[in-house]
């Protein structure tokens, strides 16, 4: 695992703005995993910034949901489909067939999570998979205590995670589902290069678990310790709890440049 410590949330989009576009450039239809809530954004836009300047052609680029709400009607604002569509399809110029997620309001969650599951290795299997985490230090929607072994599956949400998330409801926890399809933690494990950004001093210790903690099920993040190439992209406030934060700062202020992110 490789954390690099940025000096804050702009930095850290920039830097993993420029590994996507790397990406792109090596193999322009990359399939990329998108992950929604606050944190990414500095992402989307110094992405959305490059396309817009001419430094990045996303056109043959595909993307696809990390997780999705059960049960909100179609077209609801909050739907991650929704949100993915209005943060990164629409500023990277790209068009809903390039699009593709779990089906949150399927008769049948169950096979709509298998028919995922399939569909992200019938594509070929995610490059890169942007990954934010809980303060519990849940990736995607695997709560505490999920199989790292796991895949695309419906999940009951923590009070906590809902209590986290009522903001996008307008303070509302009685609006905020209980259930959600996500990407299982093997599911995540399975894409080429996962790159988790975390900001803020909110998420410190569940940085610090992840990264120098126990591989544990009561930190599903600390799975991305199993894979041969994730990346932990952090500001100086989520890096606070980290005991080799010199360490880490050394190792990539060494690292070649041709090796990028």
């Amino acid at each position: 695992m490789e954390v690099v410590i940025v000096p804050d949330a702009a930095a850290g989009g920039e830097l993993i703005a420029e590994a996507i576009a790397a990406l792109i450039a090596r193999k322009p239809d990359a399939l990329l995993g998108v992950a929604t809530g606050s944190t990414p954004l500095p992402i989307y836009r110094a992405l959305a910034a490059k396309v817009a300047s001419g430094a990045v052609d996303a056109s043959r680029a595909r993307i696809c949901q990390l997780d999705e709400y059960v049960g909100l009607p179609a077209g609801h604002p909050e739907s991650y489909r929704s949100v993915v569509l209005r943060e990164v399809i629409e500023p990277l110029g790209l068009s809903e067939a390039s699009f593709m997620g779990p089906d949150g309001s399927a008769e049948d969650v169950q096979a709509a999570c298998e028919a995922y599951d399939r569909a992200l290795a019938e594509a070929g299997g995610v490059d890169l998979q942007l990954l934010g985490i809980g303060t519990d230090g849940h990736i995607g929607f695997n709560e505490p205590c999920s199989s790292l072994a796991s895949r695309t599956r419906i999940k009951t949400l923590t009070q906590q995670t809902r209590v986290d998330n009522a903001r996008f409801f307008g303070d509302d926890i009685e609006q905020v589902p209980h259930h959600v399809i996500t990407q299982g933690i093997g599911t995540i494990l399975d894409s080429r290069h996962p790159i988790l950004l975390a900001t803020g001093e909110g998420k410190a210790e569940a940085v610090a678990q992840t990264v120098e903690g126990p591989i544990a099920s009561i930190v599903p993040a600390s799975a991305l310790q199993l894979h041969p190439h994730a990346t932990v992209v952090v500001d100086e406030a989520a890096a606070s709890k980290l005991k080799l934060a010199d360490y880490f700062r050394a190792t990539y202020a060494a690292k070649p440049g041709w090796q990028g992110l």
